[in-house]
């Protein structure tokens, strides 16, 4: 029988953007890591939620800026999430109406709200990052994966991102100069707002 526990989920893709509390979780809390993408978050997401069964998920990582409503290290929640592509939003690719793209936060943080498009890889063209501003003012890679897990186990899930870079030329190359520093003011605003 597996053992309930009642504390909340904190879930971030990879160590650093946990920025130390892997080791040292917040009271009430239980951490861990998904790895890179939305099928390795939803398949690492489904697996915790079956062994913890937390009362609330709340995933924490860096995204990247479309355009610019968002500044590198501005800090925003996930209102709601898209799965989509660059070649879905300049139409050059078609989505099933059966298949699911959207997901809604489960509860709401002291963050400014955006909605974030999960792209299955980082965008590197101006032109795809310009077509994905009109979707979503955000890009990650892994939280359509978590939100479809947490709805589907009937858990509330929250998210709130840290801007490392700007989408386009360049993008990984900001995203690994500033992720560090982006993640360490996301859990620094995460304790000074009383969520961890």
């Amino acid at each position: 029988m597996t053992a309930t526990h009642p504390e909340g989920l904190l879930l971030a893709a990879f160590p650093p953007e946990l920025a130390g509390l892997l080791d040292a979780p917040p009271p009430g809390w239980t951490c861990a890591t998904v790895g890179v993408g939305a099928v390795a978050a939803a398949l690492a997401t489904a697996r915790l939620l079956s062994e913890r069964r937390p009362a609330r998920v709340l995933f924490a990582g860096t995204c990247g800026a479309y355009d610019a409503r968002l500044a590198t290290f501005d800090l925003l929640s996930a209102e709601e999430v898209l799965a989509t592509s660059q070649d879905e939003a300049e139409g050059r690719a078609f989505r099933p109406e059966l298949e699911r793209s959207r997901w809604r936060a489960g509860w709401t943080l002291p963050l400014r709200a955006e909605t974030v498009a999960v792209t299955p890889a980082i965008t590197r063209t101006e032109a795809g990052a310009r077509a994905l501003a009109r979707l979503a003012a955000a890009e990650h890679l892994e939280l359509s994966g978590v939100f479809a897990a947490c709805e589907a186990a009937g858990v509330p899930v929250a998210a709130a991102l840290a801007v490392a870079n700007r989408a386009g030329p360049g993008a990984h190359e900001e995203w690994r100069a500033s992720h560090a520093e982006a993640s360490r003011r996301l859990v620094a605003a995460l304790r000074e707002r009383g969520i961890l």
